[in-house]
């Protein structure tokens, strides 16, 4: 009887233990590589995690490229050099002129915002006729911001103001900008800290620095005191300055080169004080600048107009 229990192996019948191992083995390797494969698997290959880094898209990264991150970062560009600027026409220095009574300077780069100057470019003195060119200023820019166009006679008279330097037609402006408040605003708009109000003593005595006086012209040339509307006109009619007004600063540049500095001078003599009050505004490509000087009342007018162009000159680079 116990040969009538052996099963023939060769046809099919019952499995070793052997190959039932083996079978095993099998189906568990096959179950591991499905959870490698499976996104979220504990058992998830490192090369399939990478394939959706945030932010990087889809790699376009040819097969057997170099796995180094360093590599794949967007290398920063390196820092262009700033371009140097040209030097200003003026050397900052120590004057020692021949030149009696109290004398004062200051030049501000329009490119920097750098202010050089005397030692004493902050002490005020009064400006006379140069403060016009704020007082024009003003009414403009006030004009436009009210959506008001002034008459050809207005500006006509602007024009007598800038270039001639007019007395009369000035005292009508300073009227129509509120006279006082005018200066008030010329100091908040124009940054000036040195300068000051002469209450009810009109536009002449106004007290300005050499230092305050730069940072006028560049209120000007930047716009901020006539307006985008009227400043290219406003400095035009400074470069056309003529007659006693035209003295001073531009006279220390070559013939070409005036013609590009816009100005607005000041001349009066002080009885009170007994001194002769000479002011020099400038405006140029690339600065503004301010001279002040004082003296004793009896030496005239032409000493100090021809000290504005002395310290000027003695400021300048070699070769401007």
């Amino acid at each position: 009887m116990a040969g009538n229990r052996r099963v023939d192996r060769r046809n099919g019948g019952e499995a070793s233990p052997i190959r039932l191992i083996a079978v095993a083995v099998i189906l568990i390797g096959l179950v591991l590589v499905s959870l490698r494969l499976l996104p979220g698997s504990p058992f998830e290959s490192s090369a399939a995690a990478k394939w959706g880094d945030a932010g990087s898209g889809t790699s376009d990264r040819p097969t057997g490229a170099g796995t180094d991150r360093s590599a794949r970062q967007p290398s920063s560009p390196s820092p262009s050099p700033s371009p140097s600027l040209e030097p200003l026409p003026f050397v900052a220095k120590n004057l020692d002129l021949d030149i009696k009574g109290w004398y004062s300077w200051s030049v501000l780069d329009r490119r920097t915002g750098k202010i050089i100057g005397s030692k004493n470019m902050g002490e005020t003195s009064t400006t006379a006729s140069m403060i016009k060119a704020w007082i024009v200023a003003d009414y403009l820019r006030r004009a436009a911001d009210a959506g008001q166009t002034p008459s050809d006679a207005k500006l006509a008279d602007a024009t007598r103001i800038i270039r001639d330097s007019d007395n009369t037609r000035a005292e009508q402006f300073y009227n129509l900008v509120g006279r006082d408040a005018s200066i008030k605003r010329l100091i908040s708009m124009c940054k000036l800290t040195d300068s000051s109000v002469a209450p009810d003593k009109g536009w002449s005595r106004t007290a300005l620095s050499p230092r305050d006086t730069a940072r006028m012209g560049n209120c000007i040339v930047t716009g901020t005191a006539a307006g985008p509307k009227w400043t290219k006109w406003l400095l035009n009619e400074m470069k056309l300055v003529r007659g006693a007004g035209d003295f001073g600063i531009r006279k220390a540049f070559p013939a070409a080169e005036q013609k590009k500095i816009a100005i607005k001078n000041g001349w009066i003599d002080r009885t009170k004080e007994q001194e002769m009050h000479i002011n020099c505004l400038a405006i140029g490509d690339t600065w503004t600048m301010g001279v002040m000087v004082k003296y004793p009342i009896n030496m005239g007018y032409d000493y100090g107009m021809k000290n504005c162009e002395k310290i000027t000159e003695a400021l300048l680079r070699p070769g401007t």
